[in-house]
């Protein structure tokens, strides 16, 4: 069912401009940079969701029947009546409206009606592509592993919402930090994808100052992805309306409760001061690795163009970054700040894989 690539590749061609995809691979190319587009669309709308406290407004996982909407009033009421029996409503939103209830209802709605339009517009093409023997030899199976991950997603999307129906009003922050996660690998897996069909192995880098200049751009991918997951567990805990200070935290760099639960290790999931020290120290690290290979990639020799230019954009990308982090952090997180900044993780991860892709 997997045809052979059209044409095999030189390993002595090193530049981008010199391999000529075929139309096969364009296509699938195209297809899977629209699938990260709606998958940037589901992080952010998934971390408006979380802001807006509306991710526990629909109470059932309905994979199916749950893609249409209450239609009556009738409809309304009875998903309103579910959402009263949970937590959240009894310890939180106690005396909510029916109207402000939809409003709580539409996000999280949109959010699981992205997650199936996410679903369909993977599985559609690629049994097109598969059944015309239009995907490329080695493609077939990392492609099907994708789709097998975004069935765990919603399954892990669920996982996180039941975690937030029994007891406790607040999701699981290693559940959220999973969910969040998992979006990530998905999205990247995606790109790594598409940029592989258009930019297949070039020659191996041989000059040391390359060589590191490659190493230094997996670590600072590696390290945004890190990033990432410390940004989940500061969502999880709600760690960023504490310490609404920079660059110090309520007047010091280390804060004194940060080490206040026993045992030390809980500090690092549970406890306000740690977790948002451990996101404002990845923070740093970037500050200083992503600069140090931008330097590299314009020194070295063997570099392909498209990476000396991924290593500016990087670079620029991540001073917007931790802008919006900063601003997020002293004006106590703000719908559309928060947001922004949780936008901007994407592009900078995204970056990054690409700069790292130039290399491999």
């Amino acid at each position: 069912m997997l045809a052979p690539m059209a044409s095999p590749i030189s390993p002595s061609i090193a530049s981008d401009a010199a391999f000529r995809p075929t139309g096969s691979e364009h296509a699938i190319a195209a297809w899977l940079v629209a699938c990260c587009l709606l998958v940037f669309a589901m992080i952010v709308v998934g971390g408006v969701t979380r802001l807006t406290h509306s991710g526990l407004s629909i109470t059932e996982w309905q994979p199916i029947v749950g893609t249409l909407p209450p239609l009556s009033e009738a409809d309304w009421q009875v998903a309103f009546d579910k959402y009263k029996a949970t937590p959240e409503y009894r310890d939180v939103n106690r005396g909510m409206t029916l109207e402000a209830f939809k409003g709580i209802f539409w996000w999280e709605y949109f959010h699981r009606l992205l997650g199936r339009l996410i679903g369909v517009a993977f599985l559609v093409p690629f049994a097109w592509f598969a059944l015309r023997r239009r995907i490329p030899a080695g493609f077939g199976w990392p492609l099907a592993g994708i789709f097998v991950l975004g069935g765990l997603q919603g399954a892990m999307g669920w996982y996180m919402v039941a975690s937030g129906l029994v007891d406790d009003p607040r999701v699981s922050q290693f559940r959220l930090t999973a969910h969040l996660g998992l979006a990530f690998v998905i999205l990247g897996a995606m790109e790594w994808v598409a940029l592989s069909l258009l930019f297949p192995k070039r020659a191996a880098l041989t000059d040391p100052a390359a060589r590191s200049a490659r190493r230094w751009a997996f670590g600072v991918a590696a390290l945004v992805f890190a990033m990432v997951l410390t940004g989940g567990f500061v969502a999880g805990i709600r760690a960023g309306f504490a310490y609404n200070t920079f660059p110090l935290m309520n007047g010091r760099w280390i804060p004194p409760e940060i080490l206040m639960l026993e045992p030390a290790w809980r500090n690092f999931f549970w406890n306000m001061a740690t977790v948002q020290f451990d996101h404002r120290v990845g923070a740093w690290l970037l500050a200083f690795t992503v600069p140090v290979l931008w330097w590299k990639l314009r020194r070295a020799p063997q570099i392909p163009a498209s990476a000396e230019k991924g290593g500016g954009t990087l670079l620029a990308v991540l001073a917007i970054q931790v802008g919006l982090g900063i601003a997020t952090l002293i004006n106590v997180v703000p719908l559309a700040l928060a947001a922004l900044h949780q936008a901007g993780a994407v592009v900078v991860f995204a970056v990054a894989l690409r700069v790292a892709h130039a290399l491999r």
